[in-house]
C-alpha cells in the first residue's frame, strides 16, 4: 500500500475502512488487522481479507478512512505543508511554487505561481504527481500537455 500524493501513510490497526470503488464479491469495508513495513513498502493485513483471490479483487481500491477516527493532528502536515515548495514539469517546461492548497470536495488542487508570473491549478493526484523530495521540499509534476496553459 501507498498513501495519496501529499498525505502520510495513516493506517494503523484497528481503524476500520471502505475500499472504493467497491468490488463484486469482495468486502466493502475492514478493520485493519497489522500494518508492516518490508523495506519501502507497506504491507496492510485486513480482517475479513483471508485469502489471495479476495486481496487480488481489492487491489487498486482506495482505503478511505473516516476523519473522526483520525488523530486530531493526523493531517496538519498533510498538502498544507506543501506551500512554499517548488514544482516542476521538466516534459512541459514548468517551474513554480505552490502558493495555496485548494480543498475541493472533489479534489485537491494545487495552486502554482509560475516562474513566469501565470498562476495555474494542477490537480494534486497521482497520475500528475511523479514523486515529491521531502529534503528539496520539490514536487516533480508530469501533468498533461496544455493543462499549464489553462491558467
Amino acid at each position: 500500500m501507498r498513501s495519496a500524493a501529499g498525505l502520510p501513510f495513516l493506517l494503523e490497526e484497528g481503524l476500520e475502512v471502505a475500499f472504493v470503488p467497491p468490488v463484486l464479491d469482495a468486502p466493502r469495508r475492514a478493520r485493519v488487522r497489522e500494518v508492516t513495513e518490508q523495506g519501502n513498502d507497506v504491507v496492510v493485513f485486513f480482517e475479513g481479507v483471508e485469502d489471495r483471490t479476495t486481496a487480488e479483487m481489492l487491489a487498486g481500491c482506495h482505503c478511505l478512512v473516516r476523519r473522526a477516527d483520525l488523530p486530531e493532528d493526523a493531517l496538519a502536515i498533510g498538502s498544507h505543508g506543501l506551500v512554499g515548495w517548488t514544482a516542476r514539469d521538466e516534459a512541459a517546461g514548468f517551474s513554480g511554487t505552490v502558493a495555496d492548497v485548494v480543498e475541493n470536495p472533489g479534489q485537491v488542487l494545487l495552486q502554482l505561481a509560475g516562474s513566469d508570473g501565470r498562476t495555474v491549478l494542477v490537480p494534486l493526484v497521482d497520475e500528475f504527481v511523479a514523486g515529491f523530495d521531502e529534503d528539496a521540499r520539490e514536487i516533480a509534476l508530469r501533468a498533461p500537455a496544455g493543462l499549464y496553459d489553462l491558467g
